[in-house]
């Protein structure tokens, strides 16, 4: 497997699933890098507890022969170089827009400088009445947006102002168990110089996993230093996606944690644990004390 990113770790933990003894070479010094750090450790660990070798800072220098039948990879680490050989590879290092032979020129239909085609918030081209949706637009590379770029171009053509502008994106990995996450992560936080505390409470805090026999993973929750909104939530255990969505509509209708964290919900369900996740932390808007709140220089 080329490729440390979504498609890599999940084709990965599938084929190794399969029966397949799996080798994932990724450039970058953490598997799903742009993840926080302690969700990029936590896939590493699930990997390497099934058996699949994680080869990290590497690059590949040579590959040989005919993927289904026999292959060669020469790959650089540290300064020094190791040979893979395998039955079959798979690239998944990123993707480019399909769009070189289109004739996109004849159409006065306008290319980024990466290939994409060049789109406003209403996901018009710069060609009179052509538009485009998905991942060929540049939109970010899942299912459930090229879904809604649909209804965005749907509604403008139908005399609706609808835009592409502020929408929430969600990140789901399907691996087992799931990571999910929506709104901000530490790190984009950080970033952006934004103060928040943080909430974060193992699965095995939930009780719905301990009946699942699956208490691997974790949830957490950045909610703003000087009030009680929801900035963002990551959750890596199981039925990730469907907690992390009771989460994104709290954040579409303005709740504040507090509603989530008193609210009387039906035990024992994963959702449950977002009660002993918004109490871990006081309530309190003391963004100076360094145990409940942090920011870019934390």
């Amino acid at each position: 497997m080329i490729g440390g990113g979504y498609v890599g770790v999940e084709f990965s933990q599938a084929m190794r699933r399969f029966g397949s003894k799996v080798s994932v070479i990724a450039r970058n010094k953490r598997l799903m890098s742009r993840e926080d750090e302690d969700v990029c450790e936590a896939l590493r660990s699930l990997l390497e507890d099934e058996g699949i070798d994680i080869l990290l800072q590497a690059g590949v220098k040579r590959v040989s022969g005919k993927s289904g039948d026999s292959v060669s990879i020469v790959v650089e680490q540290n300064g020094n170089e190791k040979v893979l050989e395998g039955s079959h590879v798979l690239v998944a290092a990123g993707r480019t827009p399909n769009t070189e032979g289109l004739g996109l020129e004849l159409a006065c239909v306008e290319l980024t400088d990466r290939g994409y085609i060049k789109v406003n918030d209403q996901l018009q081209t710069t060609a009179p009445g052509v538009w485009a949706i998905g991942e060929v637009a540049g939109s970010p590379q899942f299912t459930h947006i090229s879904i809604d770029d649909f209804r965005v171009v749907h509604d403008n053509l139908n005399g609706v102002n609808h835009t592409t502008t502020g929408r929430q994106v969600l990140y789901c990995l399907f691996t087992d168990p799931e990571l999910a996450r929506v709104g901000l992560s530490e790190n984009e936080a950080e970033e952006r110089k934004i103060s928040y505390r943080l909430f974060k409470v193992p699965m095995e805090a939930v009780l719905r996993a301990h009946t699942l026999s699956e208490t691997r993973g974790f949830l957490k929750a950045l909610v703003e230093a000087d009030g009680d909104r929801i900035l963002g939530f990551t959750a890596f255990g199981v039925g990730a996606g469907e907690v992390m969505s009771s989460i994104q509509i709290a954040m579409l209708g303005g709740l504040p944690y507090t509603a989530l964290r008193d609210a009387v919900l039906t035990h024992p369900t994963l959702v449950e644990g977002l009660i002993p996740l918004f109490s871990s932390v006081a309530s309190t808007h003391n963004a100076a004390d360094p145990a409940l709140s942090k920011t870019s220089a934390a």
